[in-house]
């Protein structure tokens, strides 16, 4: 029996060696494992509802900002900028330095020069402001380019070929397109602001060389459906955006000018730079319903944001005409600096600023009184003029 009992003894040894290590433990222990389990099960649901968290929230973060990424255009990149870099300021196109001046509308002080491009005297046209507000071109009529400023930064970021003297841009309403008018080719480009390629080229008129100050304007009427088109023979084409057709000529006064729309879309106003006065379209008829008088050598026009009057540069008298639409008539002259070329109104009506072109300077008209602030100096030869954003603002290309 003793020989019996110690085999029995080595074989029950010999088992308990064999259970592996995963065998059950002890109930103690296992309680400690499942408190740690639950544990751990909670700790990873916590993380996964963060995480969660963080691509809903990421995910209507990128929703919410429509600016796209940076795309690239032939002559660099158009990076995306940022709504209201546009907003408190106005830009000045100092033709012959090169440079754009840019004033800070609430205390008119100069708070930035930039350079986009070689003095030109007469060459350099603008500023052109996007309806967004994101983007400022200014054309060279010399090297047929166009400089694309992001107001964002108030930085150049692109320079796009254009081809022969390009003058004029006008954007469509959602500024998706921008409409670039040539002085010597009779022709209009079309490009698309977010890629800066050209998308189009039209025949608008015949070829023709333009005297100075008057490249070829052209301005889109509110709803994006039909562009006017200076042809400076005293004639307007107008252009049906939709199939880029020429769809009326209209006659208007000798050497015509800038074109402005009134806010509702339903009168454009022409200024006949020889004659002294402005023309009155009806755009339904797309006919000319008035011819005023105003001072001599009218260039500017802008509309105030209710439409109630329209602000006239007289570049040789160094003026400025209010009129009042309802009824066309004309204020007593305002006296601003020497030969007068580009107006702007603020978007709240407040205030209209006028670009001096042989002064050198710029003067901020209160609209409700008339009154005229002390001229405040920019660069040479300043022409065009823009208050940001600005729907509403037009001045000679």
């Amino acid at each position: 029996m003793g020989e019996l009992e110690d085999r029995l003894e080595r074989l029950a040894e010999h088992r308990a060696a064999q259970i592996p290590a995963f065998s059950m433990p002890p109930t103690d222990e296992l309680a400690v494992r499942r408190g740690v389990m639950r544990r751990h099960r909670l700790v990873v649901a916590i993380a996964a509802c963060v995480a969660f968290a963080l691509v809903i929230g990421g995910l209507l973060i990128f929703a919410h900002d429509s600016h796209g990424p940076t795309v690239e255009t032939p002559a660099g990149t158009l990076p995306s900028t940022t709504d209201g870099g546009c907003t408190g300021k106005a830009y000045v196109n100092n033709s012959a330095h090169g440079t754009l001046s840019v004033l800070d509308t609430t205390t008119g002080a100069v708070t930035a020069t930039i350079p986009v491009g070689q003095p030109e005297v007469g060459g350099q046209n603008g500023p052109f402001i996007s309806p967004d507000g994101k983007q400022l071109y200014v054309t060279h009529n010399l090297d047929g380019t166009a400089t694309v400023i992001s107001t964002a930064t108030d930085s150049v970021v692109a320079t796009i070929p254009l081809g022969k003297e390009p003058f004029s841009i006008t954007f469509s309403p959602d500024s998706s397109r921008a409409y670039v008018t040539h002085g010597d080719e009779g022709t209009l480009t079309v490009i698309s602001t977010a890629t800066g390629q050209v998308a189009a080229t039209l025949r608008v008129g015949e070829s023709r060389r333009v005297p100075q100050p008057n490249p070829i304007p052209s301005t889109m009427t509110p709803d994006g459906k039909h562009l006017y088109i200076n042809n400076t023979d005293g004639t307007l084409s107008v252009i049906t955006t939709g199939t880029g057709a020429a769809s009326a000529t209209i006659h208007v006064g000798t050497g015509p000018g800038d074109i402005a729309f009134t806010p509702d879309g339903k009168d454009a106003y022409v200024a006949n730079q020889t004659d002294g006065t402005v023309s009155v379209i009806t755009t339904a008829t797309v006919a000319v319903s008035a011819t005023i008088p105003v001072g001599h050598g009218p260039l500017g026009i802008a509309f105030t944001p209710d439409g109630k009057y329209a602000y006239v540069t007289n570049n040789t008298d160094g003026t400025v005409s209010v009129i009042t639409t309802a009824t066309h008539a004309v204020s007593a002259p305002i006296a601003v600096g020497t030969q007068p070329v580009g107006v702007t109104i603020t978007s709240d009506g407040k205030y209209a600023y006028v670009a001096n072109n042989i002064d050198d300077t710029v003067s901020i008209i209160t609209t409700a009184t008339g009154a005229v602030s002390t001229p405040i100096p920019v660069g040479s030869r300043p022409r065009g003029i823009a208050v940001c954003p600005e729907p509403i603002a037009n001045q000679p290309r």
